[in-house]
């Protein structure tokens, strides 16, 4: 499970490099292969290739004829980019996906579970900021949310 946030430096190339903790945890799970794509909170999604090809097939069973599924198929498996982590534990975040998450040399890289999120520093911390400010109260939940127990 990867879990946790740590703050990342992307290079002038666009190359990361991952936390060890992260780094070993993906290197146990995919022997260093990732996949990296889009989500719609303008974030990228970091998985290692066996979770990744499970949530493609997830992806991909969905109703071809539903509008909303094709659109999620379209960006999250449309952008679906291989990664391969390098010797010195970086992995080189194309371009196209720097600019989709206005990624600049300051990033977060925030532990969802079983994939990481990488976030550019200034837009994670006025997202942060919205979230714990929110008035949401325990009306607001989910039934399934409502029976969690911290």
């Amino acid at each position: 499970m990867f879990r946790g946030a740590s703050k990342v430096t992307l290079d002038e190339k666009g190359r990361m490099v991952l936390p060890t903790r992260q780094r070993q945890r993906l290197l146990e799970r995919s022997d260093g292969q990732l996949v990296i794509t889009v989500d719609r909170d303008a974030c990228l999604l970091i998985y290692p290739l066996p979770d990744w090809e499970i949530i493609e097939r997830k992806l991909m069973s969905l109703p071809a004829l539903n509008d909303r599924s094709r659109r999620l198929q379209r960006l999250m498996v449309g952008h679906a980019t291989e990664l391969d982590l390098d010797g010195q534990g970086r992995v080189l975040v194309p371009p196209e996906l720097r600019k989709f998450a206005s990624l600049t040399r300051h990033a977060m890289l925030i532990g969802q579970g079983t994939r990481l999120e990488l976030w550019d520093e200034a837009l994670w911390n006025e997202r942060r900021e919205f979230w714990l400010k929110s008035e949401e109260t325990a009306t607001d939940l989910s039934t399934e949310l409502e029976s969690l127990s911290l």
